[in-house]
């Protein structure tokens, strides 16, 4: 086998994904049509092209616009744990845009315990889904504590963190410290996307003012070596997303260029200086990717079979599990590996 074929059978875990974004062009047809808007298989297509960040965010909230219902959303999460099974992906802890559903007035409860029935569906077929609700900081802190509120009140949906998305560059962090006391206080996990379009900045106040236990991208803490060493020393993993960081224009902003490209991603020298990393595909239908492109991204850069190993097993290592849990997955990972014969 190759190596691109090894990564696909071994067993692995999705850490930075996000629910919306894996609705694929197709997908996005038939939610619209079940609402009575017409569009075709090429408006779509033509919708997710997008030079920078901002033209994402744009068509991202088109996107959702067709999600209404718990069944739309239903709806999404078994097309998208269809994909992930396909890719031998065992765990996954799915971004969900609760801010998203709160400015549609929405039930967040209802649409959760619909996602629910989707993970206690797929858990038997081997694929664990859990939930990690995400708020927008472009929604503001008031919108952010609502929602904060509505999560910690949910105790019978597996929740894996809470997070923090959106427009990074919208409203300083320190503006949101009361809402991650908040969830803190009340035992969730807390993840930020900070450094993506962001400095080092971002990410220093991620951890020490926002309980940021993993960070969402992360790259420009290729800037700053002081910051890179408290991530080794304190084991912060970046979610690295490559293909994510190309099409929003994010790698271009951190390298102060116009355009890049894979060559000149940051992964590797982030891997040289021992920062713990995982891949992600972070919105894999609007970025025309996936988890397992993903790592061939990785090895494009001249990243080895036994780093690429290592990262898929960081993808366990770094999950919000009980360590019990955890060591099941790794020796999972690692009898396959023997199998394999990459001991």
């Amino acid at each position: 086998m190759n190596a691109a074929q090894l990564i696909a059978a071994l067993p692995k875990a999705e850490l930075h994904l996000h629910l919306e974004g894996s609705i694929r062009p197709a997908t996005a047809v038939e939610l619209a049509t079940r609402h009575g808007v017409s569009i075709t298989l090429e408006e779509t297509r033509q919708r997710y092209q997008y030079s920078d960040f901002h033209g994402f965010l744009d068509a991202f909230k088109w996107v959702t616009s067709f999600l209404r219902t718990p069944a739309d959303y239903a709806f999404i999460a078994e097309r998208l744990a269809e994909e992930l099974i396909e890719q031998n992906v065992v765990y996954a802890e799915v971004i969900f845009a609760a801010g998203v559903m709160r400015l549609r007035e929405q039930s967040v409860e209802d649409n959760l315990r619909s996602l629910r029935g989707v993970a206690g569906q797929v858990r038997k077929r081997g694929l664990l889904l859990r939930w990690a609700p995400d708020i927008a900081r472009q929604f503001g802190v008031a919108d952010a504590m609502a929602v904060a509120r509505q999560i910690v009140r949910l105790s019978d949906v597996d929740i894996a963190s809470f997070g923090m998305g959106g427009d990074e560059l919208f409203l300083p962090p320190e503006a949101f410290r009361p809402v991650f006391d908040y969830v803190a206080e009340h035992g969730l996990r807390c993840t930020v996307h900070a450094g993506e379009v962001g400095g080092p900045q971002e990410i220093w106040q991620a951890i020490q003012l926002l309980h940021a236990e993993r960070i969402g991208h992360g790259i420009a803490a290729v800037h700053d070596s002081t910051l890179r060493a408290l991530l080794r020393e304190r084991n912060i993993p970046l979610e690295v997303c490559p293909v994510s960081n190309i099409c929003t224009g994010a790698l271009a902003k951190q390298l102060s260029k116009q355009e890049a490209n894979l060559t000149e991603h940051v992964l590797p020298q982030l891997l040289k200086d021992q920062v713990p990393v995982t891949l992600g595909s972070d919105d894999p239908a609007m970025f025309h990717t996936s988890l397992l492109e993903e790592y061939a991204a990785a090895g494009r850069m001249g990243i080895s079979l036994d780093q690429l190993v290592e990262i898929a097993e960081a993808g366990f290592r770094h999950a919000f599990l009980p360590e019990s849990q955890k060591a099941e997955y790794l020796n999972l990972i690692r009898r396959r590996r023997a199998e394999m014969g990459l001991v």
